[in-house]
C-alpha cells in the first residue's frame, strides 16, 4: 500500500445541476499531485455530504480522489421534501448520481472511477452499478446491506417500521426522520421504495421498468465490503443478503472491530469521526487493482 501523502489535499466545491433542475454542492477532495483513482461517495440516509470530509481527506492521503455526493433534500440540496415536493429512488438513480458523476469526471478526467457508499449509499451504488456495469471499476461498501426485515435481530420491529413508514410519510407529507431519529426528513416516494425493499427483500423501483434483481445477478464488478462488528443497523446477515444478489461478483469482506478502531465503537456511525482505518481498507482495494486498460 502506498505511504500516506504529506501534502494537504486540494478541496473544492462544485455546484451540480440535475436534468430536472435540482442542485447540490459536490465536494471534491484530491491529492495535490493528482490521483489515478476517483471515488464517487454516496452517503447514508439523511446524512449530509460534509460529514464525510474526514473520510475524503483520509483517502486523499492514500492518493485517492473523492467526490462527495449530496442526497436530494439533505444538506446543500435546494430541495426539501413536502406535500408538493416528492421523489423516489428513480430520481436519485437517473437524475442526481449521473449529474455528480459527470461533474467529478470533468474535474478529474484521467482518473479511474470507483463507486462507493455508506449504508443506503452502498445500496444505491450497487443499484447504479447494476444499471451501468461498465462505468465503475468496482464497488466500495461500508456498513451497508439490504434493509430486508428478516436479516435483523429485531426483525418484527423492522417489519412493523417498514409497514408504518410510508403511511406516516403520507400523513405528514414527508417522512419526519429528524424527529424519529432515522434518516432525515425524507420524501414519501423514497421511503416507499425503501419500505418495499425492507418488506420484500427485493428491489423494485417506482417509475422504473428495469428488473434490478436480474441486473444484479449478472453484475461482475469487484466488490469490497467493510462491516462494522458492533453495527446493529448493518448486521452481517443484511450484508450477505445484498451480496447474495450478486453471485458473479468477486468480493472481499472485511470485518472492523473496536480494536481496529483504536477504541472507538465499531458501529454504524462512530467510524466517521476517525475514518483512518476504514480509509486504509478501502484504499487497499483500489491500490491493488491493476490500472484500467
Amino acid at each position: 500500500m502506498a505511504a500516506p501523502a504529506s501534502t494537504p489535499p486540494v478541496e473544492t466545491v462544485v455546484r451540480v445541476l440535475s436534468r430536472d433542475g435540482a442542485s447540490i454542492d459536490l465536494h471534491l477532495v484530491y491529492p495535490a499531485d493528482g490521483a489515478r483513482d476517483l471515488v464517487l461517495w454516496l452517503p447514508a440516509l439523511g446524512v449530509a455530504a460534509r460529514n464525510y470530509l474526514p473520510l475524503a481527506r483520509a483517502l486523499a492521503e492514500h492518493g485517492i480522489a473523492v467526490a462527495l455526493h449530496e442526497w436530494r433534500g439533505i444538506g446543500s440540496s435546494d430541495r426539501r421534501a413536502g406535500r408538493t415536493v416528492d421523489w423516489a429512488y428513480r430520481e436519485l438513480l437517473i437524475e442526481d448520481i449521473p449529474a455528480s458523476l459527470a461533474a467529478a469526471r470533468k474535474a478529474l478526467p484521467q482518473a479511474r472511477f470507483w463507486l462507493g457508499g455508506h449504508s443506503l449509499g452502498g445500496q444505491m451504488a450497487t443499484l447504479f452499478a447494476a444499471l451501468h456495469p461498465h462505468v465503475p471499476a468496482g464497488l466500495l461498501l461500508v456498513a451497508s446491506g439490504s434493509p430486508y426485515w428478516r436479516t435483523f435481530r429485531w426483525s418484527c420491529g423492522i417489519a412493523l417500521f417498514a409497514a408504518l413508514a410510508p403511511w406516516l410519510a403520507a400523513m405528514c407529507g414527508h417522512f419526519p426522520g429528524r424527529r424519529l431519529g432515522f434518516g432525515g426528513n425524507e420524501a414519501r416516494g423514497l421511503m416507499a421504495d425503501w419500505a418495499h425493499s425492507a418488506r420484500s427483500g427485493r428491489y423494485a423501483i417506482t417509475g422504473m421498468t428495469e428488473d434490478f434483481e436480474a441486473l444484479l445477478a449478472r453484475l461482475q464488478l469487484p466488490v469490497r465490503s467493510l462491516r462494522l462488528c458492533d453495527d446493529w443497523l448493518g448486521p452481517k446477515a443484511s450484508l450477505q443478503w445484498l451480496l447474495g444478489k450478486m453471485p458473479q461478483t468477486p468480493r472481499e469482506l472485511i470485518a472492523i472491530s473496536a480494536a481496529d478502531q483504536k477504541g472507538l465503537p465499531a458501529n454504524h456511525f462512530a467510524w466517521m469521526k476517525s475514518p483512518q482505518t476504514v480509509a486504509a481498507r478501502l484504499a487497499g482495494a483500489v491500490i491493488v487493482r491493476p490500472p484500467a486498460g
